[in-house]
C-alpha cells in the first residue's frame, strides 16, 4: 500500500487530535503535529505549554525563519515517517500545506464541528494546562485569533469533510470511508 498522509484542518478542538490517536490505534498511523516543535521549544526554555506561549513562539520562528519554517519541518516528518499512514494534525494556514500537497498521497480533512460543542470538549479534554479555564466567551475570542484566522480558507482546500458533531463511532466511521475512498483511487 502506497502512503497516506491525511492532514486535518479544524478550528480549536474540532477533533482532529481525536482522529489522528484513533487512526494510531486503529491503524497504526503516526502521527505529526505542527504544535510539537512548539513544544518541543517551550519545553528547553522550561516555559509552560499554554496556547498563547505556543502562538508566541510560533509568530517569533515564523518572523525570524520565515512563514514556512514550521511547515517544511512537518512535511519533512511526514515524508519520512515510517508508517504507511501519517495524520498530520494542526493545520491552520495556507502555507502549512504548501509543502504537504507536493507529497504523494497527501489529502487534506476538514473537520468541520460546532463551536458550543468544541467548547465543552475543550474544556473537558485539559490537553493544554490552561484548557479548562476558559469561559465561552473567552473561547469565542481565542476562534478568531491569529492561529485560527486562516482555518476556514485552508478548508476551501479539503478534499475531504467531517462532521464532529456526533458521537465518537459516527466520527471514526467517516474517517474509515475516507480511508477506503483513497484507497480505491490508488
Amino acid at each position: 500500500m502506497s502512503k497516506i498522509i491525511l492532514g486535518f484542518v479544524g478550528k480549536l478542538a474540532s477533533g482532529k487530535g481525536t482522529i489522528a490517536k484513533y487512526l494510531a490505534e486503529k491503524h497504526g498511523a503516526q502521527t505529526v503535529m505542527f504544535s510539537q516543535s512548539l513544544r518541543d521549544v517551550l519545553d528547553r526554555f522550561y516555559l509552560p505549554q499554554t496556547r498563547d506561549n505556543m502562538q508566541g513562539v510560533s509568530r517569533g520562528l515564523r518572523e525570524a525563519l520565515g512563514q514556512d519554517v514550521i511547515a517544511r519541518v512537518v512535511a519533512q516528518d511526514a515524508q519520512t515517517a515510517a508508517s504507511t499512514i501519517v495524520a498530520v494534525d494542526g493545520v491552520r494556514r495556507p502555507m502549512d500545506i504548501v509543502f504537504l500537497k507536493e507529497l504523494p498521497g497527501f489529502a487534506l480533512v476538514f473537520v468541520e464541528t460546532e463551536q458550543k460543542v468544541r467548547h465543552e470538549r475543550m474544556t473537558k479534554r485539559g490537553q493544554n494546562p490552561d484548557d479548562h479555564l476558559i469561559s465561552f466567551e473567552e473561547f469565542q475570542k481565542k476562534d478568531v485569533a491569529e492561529a485560527e484566522s486562516l482555518i476556514d480558507e485552508v478548508a476551501k482546500e479539503a478534499k475531504f469533510t467531517i462532521n464532529n458533531n456526533g458521537t465518537p463511532e459516527e466520527l471514526f466511521a467517516q474517517v474509515e470511508d475516507i480511508l477506503t475512498k483513497i484507497q480505491s483511487e490508488s
